[in-house]
């Protein structure tokens, strides 16, 4: 919000603040029939975005389509939830983008070919290459569950019941891959030369906001 120099000190006191949602509890980001919230990620020759049957489709792009956020959202101290499923194609299909204190990260799901799952990147190492890399077999058309932690200094994240990542980021560089997945940031998600289905997004805070 942005005020002129023609408001007093003792107006501005008075201004309402925003309320953030209480720690513990999920706040829904996705109505399951619109797009509100969200806007479609301007990659370069993106596919379609659109909501069917209470899913977001992010089809096939040139290479890629998205959503990014563009309500508030925190920078640590958070969880993230969501289904997603490859529809078709064979790379990544949900890789979310998120915050990590004042910089940001990607979780890729399912890149470089189809089966790697990590963080993009930490010490400037892709998820390929880095000690997060794990492989998981996608089936196509299938719906998975997805939750993603950012708590001090560690990062956790989980498909399934299973935890994939567990990282310790004290000391360590985190930043995004070059390119445009920064225009994922705050946070986004997208897909890679694949139709990618979301669906059920939520995050809660897991400490009360200061």
């Amino acid at each position: 919000m942005r005020f002129t120099a023609a408001y007093s000190i003792p107006v501005l006191l008075m201004l309402p603040l925003l309320a953030a949602p209480p720690a513990g509890e999920w706040q829904p980001m996705f109505d399951g029939k619109s797009l509100k919230g969200w806007q479609e990620t301007p990659f370069t020759r993106h596919g379609q975005v659109r909501v069917e049957n209470g899913n977001i489709h992010l089809a096939h792009g040139g290479p890629m389509t998205g959503i990014t956020w563009t309500g508030d959202f925190p920078r640590s101290d958070y969880e993230v939830r969501f289904e997603a499923a490859r529809l078709q194609g064979g790379d990544f299909f949900a890789s979310l983008t998120f915050p990590v204190k004042d910089s940001f990260c990607t979780w890729v799901t399912g890149g470089w070919g189809g089966d790697i799952v990590g963080l993009s990147s930490l010490d400037g190492w892709d998820a390929s290459d880095n000690e997060t890399r794990t492989y998981f077999n996608f089936e196509s058309g299938r719906w998975y569950r997805f939750r993603l932690q950012v708590a001090g200094d560690r990062i956790q994240a989980w498909i399934g019941d299973e935890l994939v990542v567990n990282v310790s980021i004290a000391g360590r560089r985190v930043d995004l891959r070059y390119g445009e997945i920064k225009l994922s940031a705050p946070f986004g998600f997208a897909s890679y030369n694949t139709t990618g289905g979301l669906r059920k997004i939520e995050y809660r805070l897991l400490k009360p906001p200061a």
